[in-house]
């Protein structure tokens, strides 16, 4: 239990041992494996039967119920008085730290798509000395983003390489029918990209309003504008299930579309992850609002926390929209 010893330093709670660290561990592996062996077994083998899929939805669910148990006890420990200061502010430095190791995913996907449209992709077209040997390879290929025409485009196909163009890679690779970047003023009215930016903004308002509402213990005002920025996440991932339909059946856009291909989806996706992420954590700080009167105006760590990550999702949205979309 927590309180002051009498020594006059801080005593805290310390569990007993257990296994969720492990549990957590697996469900983590198991859906990694799961998700990098469906998105193969999708770009290289479609129509075949796989149990890739399988695998991905056995370690979300394990995951998820593993969180479940451990975030329960978390809270239960916390309602009880169990925590003391100390011990919240670990949970601060934890959640810091989670979210600066996601900083350091996102800047490695934007490290690779400043890498590929910098320098591999002019490399490829045989520009700079790097690019000497390429362009014997591909003879004709012109670099330009986004990348619709790929190097084997170029050539007339697979079967036209070189026999050294074989070596360099094990499919085909044929590019995009058109692009997802800015399409003008003239037709921005119909851009989705645009509307996803407009409502990822707005919902991280609607999110500091909401913050701003429990810190005046007004539970009211901040359920409903939780609920208002739970449903524009959810409003931004059906936009991005809309985006996709439009990107893999009217522009041909696909994993192995080439470079442009591969890096809109694992960029996007890998974001559009994120929010879903974050939706669910704010639905769940709404539910415990709503449903069991948790949070104060002093202790509300559960939906700091999930307001902290919201407004993350949202800094790298800005961040993809400037360089997957316009720039």
């Amino acid at each position: 239990m927590a309180g002051q010893s009498k020594t006059g330093y801080e005593t805290y709670y310390v569990p007993d041992s257990s296994k969720l660290a492990v549990s957590a561990t697996i469900g983590m592996t198991t859906t990694v494996y799961g998700a990098a062996s469906f998105i193969n077994d999708n770009s290289y083998r479609p129509g075949e039967e796989t149990n890739s899929g399988f695998i991905l939805v056995a370690g979300l669910v394990w995951l998820a119920a593993t969180l479940f148990q451990w975030f329960s006890i978390t809270i239960k420990e916390n309602r009880a008085g169990m925590n003391s200061a100390q011990l919240k502010h670990s949970y601060v430095l934890g959640m810091q730290w989670f979210i600066f190791s996601e900083v350091m995913f996102f800047a490695a996907f934007f490290g690779a798509l400043f890498y590929i449209r910098n320098l591999s992709g002019p490399w490829l077209a045989g520009q700079g000395e790097a690019g000497a040997m390429n362009g014997l390879l591909w003879p004709g290929f012109e670099y330009n983003w986004p990348l619709l025409t790929t190097p084997q485009d170029a050539i007339g196909g697979v079967q036209a390489q070189a026999a050294a163009g074989h070596l360099a890679n094990n499919g085909e690779f044929t590019g995009a029918e058109k692009h997802l970047s800015f399409p003008g003023f003239a037709n921005i009215a119909h851009w989705l990209p645009l509307y996803n930016t407009i409502i990822l903004l707005a919902s991280s308002f609607t999110c500091h309003i909401a913050h701003v509402a429990m810190k005046q213990n007004n539970r009211k005002k901040f359920n409903l504008w939780l609920f208002i920025t739970v449903a524009m996440g959810i409003t931004f991932l059906y936009l991005q299930y809309m985006e996709y339909h439009e990107a893999l059946f009217e522009y041909g856009i696909h994993l192995n579309s080439g470079v442009y291909g591969t890096t809109f989806f694992m960029l996007t996706g890998f974001h559009g992850f994120h929010v879903a992420m974050g939706t669910f954590m704010l639905l769940v700080q709404w539910l415990r609002s709503a449903g069991k009167g948790h949070f104060s105006a002093n202790d509300q760590f559960g939906f700091e926390a999930s307001s902290w990550y919201w407004h993350f999702v949202d800094v790298v949205w800005v961040f993809l929209f400037l360089f997957v979309y316009i720039i």
